[in-house]
């Protein structure tokens, strides 16, 4: 019998400890949100924002969290479904779809804290990196300052996770960064192509991979842009959609719930069991001893007389 030498003794594990549910779950990245969410000490607990960024499969989700001992709170928050309303009615997962709702977090932010007149950032997106700076005027507000939020997205060049970071940047929101990881930069050369970045900030990859589909294959692109022909868009409507759809998002970026065509709170409501009182919970008891004392009751004594 070869020696096993047994590593995991009882010292071991009672020593063990278990990490947290949500690193158990593979959720939460506990290394960076340290870093996140650590706030200096001079800072006299002022809260340290951060740009939350998700992607499901459906939407875009950008909202601005700050963190406290009993838990996260929700500064703001936008997402892509609400992009139709300013006229975005298609793509809501893509890049630019990305940028537009980054861009409305951004415009919703600065107008619930007063300073969207103040800082209104890139009103023209030209592709180039800027970033928001304080004003010269004196007694000037500095700009709101937040930090990207990635969570377990891997932050590869072109990621759709810049196109929000590169919305907000462009709403007036100061977001340290640079250009290293937005579509259009080279490594080579370690320079940005503005060009590139702008296509992209206004759809112009997606109208590009429509004609070229529509060269290639047009069976797969009717079906693939079955909704954008069904609407009647074309690629060379793509620009003009998400330039309309910025000028709105400037103009009014309030949130503004849809209408619900069913109540659902009232439609909840049928299948939630009360909670009976005190004095219920009594009464029903007395009901269940009378209802046994004159069925099951009469029934032993019966069977007793028998025996």
């Amino acid at each position: 019998m070869p020696f096993i030498k047994k590593v995991k003794s009882d010292a071991y594990f009672s020593r063990f400890q278990v990490k947290y549910r949500r690193r158990r779950e593979g959720k939460t990245d506990y290394y960076a949100r340290k870093r996140l969410i650590t706030q200096a000490k001079n800072k006299y607990n002022a809260p340290k924002y951060r740009l939350v960024v998700r992607f499901t499969n459906k939407e875009v989700i950008v909202q601005i969290v700050y963190a406290r001992l009993q838990g996260d709170f929700v500064l703001t928050a936008a997402r892509s479904k609400e992009l139709p309303r300013y006229g975005i009615n298609h793509g809501l997962t893509n890049w630019t779809a990305a940028y537009a709702t980054g861009l409305l977090c951004a415009r919703r932010a600065l107008t619930k804290l007063g300073l969207a007149d103040k800082y209104e950032g890139v009103v023209e997106p030209n592709g180039e990196l800027s970033m928001t700076e304080t004003l010269d005027e004196e007694d000037a507000p500095r700009p709101f300052k937040c930090y990207l939020d990635v969570g377990l997205k891997r932050t590869s060049t072109g990621s759709r996770v810049f196109g929000a970071l590169k919305g907000a940047s462009d709403g007036g929101i100061f977001i340290p960064h640079n250009s290293k990881r937005f579509p259009g930069y080279d490594i080579e050369s370690k320079e940005l192509d503005a060009e590139v970045l702008k296509k992209y900030i206004y759809g112009g990859h997606v109208a590009e991979y429509m004609e070229s589909l529509e060269e290639e294959d047009d069976e797969r692109f009717k079906k693939q842009f079955s909704t954008y022909l069904a609407d009647g868009i074309g690629s060379e409507d793509i620009e003009e959609i998400y330039t309309n759809a910025y000028a709105a998002i400037r103009e009014d970026p309030t949130f503004k719930p849809t209408d619900k065509d069913t109540d659902w709170k009232a439609e909840s409501q049928k299948y939630k069991t009360a909670k009976l009182t005190w004095a219920q919970r009594k009464e029903r008891i007395a009901e269940k001893i009378a209802a046994f004392q004159a069925n099951g009751g009469a029934a032993d004594a019966d069977d007793e007389d028998d025996e």
